[in-house]
């Protein structure tokens, strides 16, 4: 009986010990790590009005926090405060209207605007009332190369449009390209059609391959350089035409010639014909016109006859 329970004893020690090594305390949840915030950068850009009205443009790449100042000298009935306002597109700020004092003999307006995006771009005026007014225009770098002449190529023929912009310039973060469709653009999205379009860019240059070219393939195409804030666009016209298009000038210039031939031989088969018809007439009026003899004749006979008698 004492054996059993020394063995039942032991058991009970041995669990016992077993259950101080479980963890019993609940894991608390994990937080995320919140990365902080890391500010816009800076940037400041000044106009001094000297006139009424002034533009400045303004080229953006990435977010920034823009600072953008005004400054007039007013007008000779200087007053000592004026309503300074803001306006984006045409259309004026709300809550940005205020009174700007005269300050060593100048008024200055300024406002700092985010511009995270693209949707932030685009015209900002600063107004003194309705007297004076700055204009600034945020948007992207220009294309380089712009091509007033249309491509010219034919059907059936494979064309290389391309884009490239100043190397001065950042590099774009990539390209895209678009075709008119009336008032719209259609992005050409050339993995969907690879037997009709190739894409390639490098750097600064971005080229459109069109393949198998119809003349519905004629019109205008956009390439579009995207920065991490703003995008820049430029454009290029093509033009399809058939082998025949060439020929069409002088096809024309001989019909002239043909029907100009046509003209002069007819004019002169109807003046030849003219000239033959006018000499058969002389003929026949010389062959009923008597001689002078035959007219002399009778008169003659009957003087002859009087001797006689």
């Amino acid at each position: 009986m004492s054996a059993s329970w020394g063995k039942l004893f032991f058991q009970l020690v041995l669990l016992l010990a077993s259950c101080g090594h479980i963890n019993t305390k609940t894991p608390s949840p994990t937080s995320p790590s919140l990365d902080p915030i890391s500010p816009l950068p800076s940037d400041i850009r000044r106009v001094v009005l000297k006139g009424e009205s002034h533009t400045e443009k303004v080229e953006l790449l990435n977010p920034v926090d823009l600072a953008l100042e005004c400054i007039w000298s007013g007008n000779e009935n200087k007053s000592p405060n004026i309503t300074g306002y803001w306006r984006k597109d045409g259309e004026e700020m709300q809550s940005i209207r205020v009174t700007v004092q005269l300050e060593n003999d100048k008024y200055t307006l300024r406002q700092v605007f985010k511009i995270v995006s693209k949707e932030n771009l685009g015209s900002y005026s600063c107004s003194f009332g309705d007297e004076a007014k700055a204009d600034f225009l945020l948007a992207g770098p220009q294309i380089g190369e712009v091509r007033d002449k249309p491509i010219v190529s034919y059907v059936g023929d494979s064309v290389v449009v391309k884009c490239k912009m100043d190397e001065k310039k950042p590099k774009p973060a990539s390209w895209n390209w678009y075709k008119a469709n009336g008032t719209d653009k259609e992005q050409i999205f050339y993995a969907a059609e690879p037997q009709k379009y190739e894409i390639k860019n490098h750097e600064w240059v971005t080229k459109l391959v069109v393949h198998k070219l119809t003349e519905g393939d004629s019109g205008f195409y956009y390439c579009e350089g995207v920065y991490a804030v703003s995008t820049t666009m430029g454009h290029v016209e093509l033009k399809v035409i058939t082998f025949l298009e060439p020929l069409k000038p002088f096809i024309a210039i001989i019909v002239e010639v043909i029907v100009l031939v046509a003209a002069i031989l007819i004019y002169e088969k109807s003046q030849s014909k003219k000239n033959s018809a006018g000499g058969n007439e002389t003929n026949a009026d010389q062959t009923n016109t008597p001689t002078p003899g035959d007219n002399n004749g009778p008169e003659e006979s009957s003087s002859t006859r009087q001797r006689k008698v």
